[in-house]
């Protein structure tokens, strides 16, 4: 359940079925209709309605084998190495990483799924309530949100919004999703309050949506939108409503929900709104003992030992990253017995860059982990950590990139020094695009930024660690394929 209507949830006539995972229950508002909230005094009726609607993108974002995975082990961030039969999951992420997926496997499907579920209750609450501004308006930015999601990810997929009648809804080009989206925004920004609850979108939350959205226009519509990603990250980062935090990693705490630099957030609550299963995905078997976890971590996702290295030592975010030897929480050397005869750390549980495989036989304390999040004492398999959608320091970096984009140089360099300075490293004097670049990677590492981020500068199709060259056309994942079977009008994207 969001946070911000816990405590309204027993004096109005609404019931609700919360839950953590993707496919909840749609809630059922019992004697509340449009006049009702456009007559009412109670300010949180709205919120309670739309809550229904923002509990389903809180849904399986922040879990295993859904769109935050597939756009991470699908980059040069991460990786699920196999070990032995563990973490085989039928060549899955194997072939997530090296670029060979296919339309059949589960993640795309999950990922689809988790949108366009979240699209329907939007669709349903706008039509029951059509007339009710404070609620459409909100909620149309919310959907194209989603929409953002889609279209950076599946590229040219259907539109469906309160108008659309039933059937079988065909693929819209990808710069008519991108219209879409964009007049979703504009049309309704100006019915947004400028400040309120980080668990809702405001006009500002809507502004940063427009930068992110502008900055990857050349990509998604072949036109360049370089200074109206500025102007929009400008509104944002001039509003006086958001500031960098003095220590970068409070903005991933357990208790997160004061940090000024958050824009928009996904309350995930281990009693109330989980799914976020951070700690399970990255951490080893062993690790359990070392944060007195209720339930044993599942020893998967790492770093590439490149990525990691791109970090200078010196740089306060490399501490994104678990590595090195690993203590149980009284202290004492965590042992893995089981740990493979050949891997030359032995029994003492040691997080190392280097990952010896991809596949088949990767040593289980291979890789470094993701670190970035607090995994606070005790923490159950879902983290009470608020996951930042939207923060201000990149938004900052949207506008040194699109300023660099325009020869822009001085702008560029003042905006990605507050970052680096933030970070305890020395302020560039000269920047490129290719330094800008790896900027960018080392403040939004585990964010779903760098799938994105490397189509972007055009390193996406590069090899790396366990992938050749990629075709060009797996700049986009395949539409998936039980959505086909379903709905004989998809089309599905080039290549596959």
């Amino acid at each position: 359940m969001f946070k911000s209507v816990k405590k309204i949830c027993l004096v109005l006539p609404v019931v609700f079925a919360m839950g953590a995972c993707q496919e909840l229950e749609q809630e059922v508002l019992d004697g509340v209709t449009a006049d009702d909230i456009a007559n009412s005094t109670n300010p949180n009726l709205i919120d309670v309605l739309k809550a229904s609607a923002y509990s389903r993108i809180v849904g399986s974002w922040g879990g295993h084998n859904s769109i935050w995975s597939i756009h991470e082990v699908a980059s040069d961030e991460l990786a699920i190495p196999q070990k032995g039969a563990d973490w085989e999951d039928g060549g899955q992420w194997l072939r997530m990483h090296r670029h060979l997926w296919n339309p059949s496997e589960e993640a795309f499907n999950n990922s689809w799924s988790y949108c366009y579920s979240a699209i329907g209750e939007i669709n349903n609450l706008i039509i029951a309530y059509p007339d009710v501004t404070a609620l459409t308006s909100e909620l149309k930015v919310l959907r194209a949100l989603i929409y953002m999601w889609l279209i950076d990810s599946f590229g040219n997929v259907p539109v469906i919004d309160e108008n659309s009648t039933g059937g079988n809804p065909p693929n819209s080009p990808r710069a008519e999703v991108f219209a879409f989206i964009e007049s979703s925004i504009l049309d309704n920004i100006d019915a947004l309050p400028e400040e309120g609850s980080k668990y809702y979108i405001n006009y500002y939350t809507a502004k940063a949506m427009l930068a992110r959205l502008y900055i990857n226009a050349e990509i998604y519509t072949g036109t360049q939108r370089w200074a109206d990603a500025e102007a929009a990250a400008d509104e944002v980062i001039n509003s006086g409503n958001y500031s960098l935090t003095s220590n970068f990693f409070a903005n991933f705490a357990e208790r997160n929900s004061g940090s000024p630099e958050n824009i928009l957030t996904l309350p995930y609550d281990q009693n109330n709104a989980g799914g976020f299963n951070l700690a399970q995905m990255t951490l080893h078997y062993l690790s359990q003992n070392t944060y007195n976890l209720q339930e044993q971590p599942w020893n998967g996702y790492a770093s590439l030992e490149e990525f990691y290295n791109s970090f200078d030592d010196e740089d306060a975010r490399k501490n994104s990253f678990l590595v090195g030897p690993q203590f149980s929480s009284d202290g004492s050397r965590l042992l893995d017995i089981s740990a493979e005869p050949g891997d030359p750390d032995g029994e003492p549980l040691t997080f190392t860059p280097n990952i010896n495989m991809l596949a088949p036989n990767a040593f289980r304390q291979a890789g470094t982990r993701v670190g970035k999040f607090e995994f606070a004492s005790g923490a159950a398999s879902s983290l009470n950590n608020d996951y930042p959608l939207f923060r201000l320091g990149e938004i900052i970096l949207i506008k040194a990139e699109a300023a660099l984009r325009q020869g822009k140089t001085a702008d560029a360099l003042a905006a990605v020094n507050q970052i680096r300075t933030r970070a305890g490293m020395p302020a560039y004097s000269s920047i490129t695009l290719d330094e800008l670049f790896d900027e960018i990677g080392r403040e939004m590492f585990a964010e779903a930024n760098r799938r994105t981020a490397q189509i972007r500068f055009g390193k996406w199709s590069q090899p790396w660690w366990e992938k050749d060259q990629s075709a060009a056309f797996r700049v986009l994942f395949p539409i998936p394929l039980n959505q086909i079977n379903a709905n004989p009008n998809l089309t599905q994207n080039p290549g596959y």
